[in-house]
């Protein structure tokens, strides 16, 4: 257990090392929700003022919501370091050294949870000065980040397992990006649920995506739901687990194609 921590920490150093140097790349990827936090949250001010919102305020809405949207986002990216290690030999220099396959999937994890950490916070910082206000306090953003966190393992997992199983740049962003879209839609993200469709909000109760932006918002509010909260949280966990473990499995597809 001691060999696989500090295994896992030398490959998650790895990556923030490489982030360090380019740290543009975190930019980038909060250049859309920025736009749509700052853009979309002055545009539907009032639709906060339809029956079905919790808040009147849909710049409150709409930032947790576009958290977890971001986490899911920047994570369908994370298998493209697998691929450029792919192509630079260093996978197969990896995978022949006493690193264990779950220290690899496991740095890649840890790694893309600090990133999301460090985004959260930043779009929390621009909710404030847009007037949001967190009734939630510090156990409710806390709670946000954890959902967040958990989002991002789950579809860096399917990520990396992806990257692995087809060792494509351009396959790997076709699919991350059909997936993607669609999530974010058939979602709460930006709209209550008693405003949508039934067969939306219905979908939405089986997407990983809404199951972190229900818990969030409701996280948030002055008398939080605990139950919600947990069941949601829960199922996160969950699948974040089973992801994992897949990841870790789909080694064995790329060892036999090499």
């Amino acid at each position: 257990m001691t060999t696989f921590i500090a295994h896992t920490g030398l490959l998650t150093g790895r990556s923030l090392r490489t982030l360090s140097r380019q740290p543009a790349y975190l930019l980038f990827t909060l250049v859309q929700p920025m736009v749509w936090l700052l853009l979309f949250g002055q545009l539907f001010t009032r639709i906060a003022e339809l029956p079905g919102f919790s808040t009147d305020s849909y710049v409150e809405y709409l930032t947790p919501g576009l958290i977890a949207m971001t986490a899911m986002m920047t994570a369908g990216w994370s298998g493209t370091s697998f691929i450029e290690d792919m192509e630079r030999g260093v996978m197969d220099q990896t995978l022949t050294s006493p690193v264990s396959r779950g220290a690899v999937i496991t740095g890649s994890l840890a790694y893309q949870g600090i990133t999301t950490v460090i985004q959260s916070l930043i779009m929390f910082g621009v909710g404030l000065l847009l007037g949001a206000r967190y009734a939630g306090g510090v156990l409710g953003v806390g709670i946000v980040l954890l959902c967040a966190v958990l989002l991002a393992v789950t579809f860096a997992a399917l990520s990396d397992a992806v990257a692995l199983l087809v060792r494509q740049q351009e396959a790997l962003i076709g699919i991350s990006q059909f997936l993607a879209l669609p999530l974010s839609f058939l979602s709460s993200v930006m709209m209550a649920p008693a405003l949508m469709p039934d067969w939306v909000a219905d979908v939405a109760t089986f997407n990983p995506l809404d199951w972190a932006a229900v818990a969030s918002r409701e996280a948030l509010t002055a008398s939080p739901d605990w139950g919600v909260i947990f069941s949601r949280v829960g199922s996160l966990l969950a699948l974040a687990v089973v992801m994992g473990w897949l990841a870790t499995r789909a080694f064995r597809a790329y060892q036999r194609s090499i």
